[in-house]
């Protein structure tokens, strides 16, 4: 197996985040390499309008995707971002793409897991799948947490006991965004795993709890829509006011950097504006 380090998977930056820009064979090659060399624990996310949109008011959720080892376009929309922004971002890589990638990965070679999150139910059909679909995958242990914003010290630190008790390759969290990506970044160097993704809605994927979108829907870049039409309360914020805040941001950005490369020396005979930075108004997105 080939070893890799942090700058193997190149980045560009979105609205101030370093997202990856290699195609899925090269963040997989990325992770391999991780899990090969076993130094400290390794923090993957995903990065989508929304993420960005609540990370640019959200201070801890902002620490904890600029933190990430790894940060995939996971949306559409980082896809056209990119491409405004004059980056070379060509294709989504979801949650659900790194899940399935890793788990292969882990059955050529005997890998340990650890699902934490989701309710008790949704992992015992974990554990019966993985063991259909991943024979050689040794699921090394499951945790339902308590279904609360916030947990409490003694809470946190049984999670923490019973990951590290496992000594997992891979640790798979799934707790909705942007709680995961916090308690992954509160706990990353207290945990014993090789591997740590916030993956959310891929527990419930898998166990098909929620249907992924037809393929045609994927590869159109409109399985948001699917989802949308599934779970309409719960992504409703999502879909319809975050995307339109986000594209604000990027043509934001475009306009700064515009005026940024016009207020250079060759252009000193000239009056620049500066662009205020995003209010507090979608606080609450």
């Amino acid at each position: 197996m080939s070893l890799f380090n942090k700058a193997t998977c190149q980045t560009e930056d979105i609205l101030g985040f370093p997202v990856a820009t290699g195609t899925m064979e090269i963040c997989l090659q990325q992770i391999a390499g991780w899990l090969a060399l076993r130094e400290q624990p390794r923090f993957f996310a995903c990065a989508n309008p929304h993420s960005l949109v609540v990370a640019m008011q959200d201070l801890l959720f902002r620490q904890a995707l600029l933190s990430a080892d790894l940060l995939i376009p996971d949306g559409t929309g980082i896809v056209i971002a990119s491409r405004m922004l004059g980056g070379v971002i060509c294709k989504r890589i979801t949650g659900w793409d790194v899940f399935a990638g890793v788990s292969e990965l882990l059955n050529r070679t005997s890998g340990r897991v650890f699902f934490l999150g989701a309710a008790e139910q949704t992992l015992a059909v974990i554990r019966t799948k993985m063991a259909q679909d991943y024979p050689n995958i040794q699921v090394v242990g499951t945790c339902s947490p308590p279904f609360r914003l916030k947990f409490s010290e003694s809470e946190n630190a049984a999670m923490v006991e019973a990951v590290n008790g496992a000594r997992p390759d891979v640790l798979w969290v799934g707790m909705t965004a942007p709680k995961q990506e916090k308690w992954i970044h509160q706990n990353l160097s207290l945990l014993d795993a090789g591997f740590v993704g916030a993956i959310g809605a891929v527990f419930d994927f898998y166990t098909g709890n929620i249907k992924r979108s037809h393929p045609v829907f994927q590869r159109a870049g409109l399985e948001w829509l699917a989802r949308l039409v599934q779970e309409p309360r719960r992504l409703w914020r999502r879909n319809l006011l975050s995307s339109p805040v986000f594209l604000g941001y990027v043509l934001r950005s475009i306009i700064n950097k515009k005026m940024h490369t016009e207020c250079s020396p060759r252009y000193q005979g000239y009056k620049c504006i500066k662009y205020p930075p995003p209010t507090s108004r979608n606080r609450n997105l």
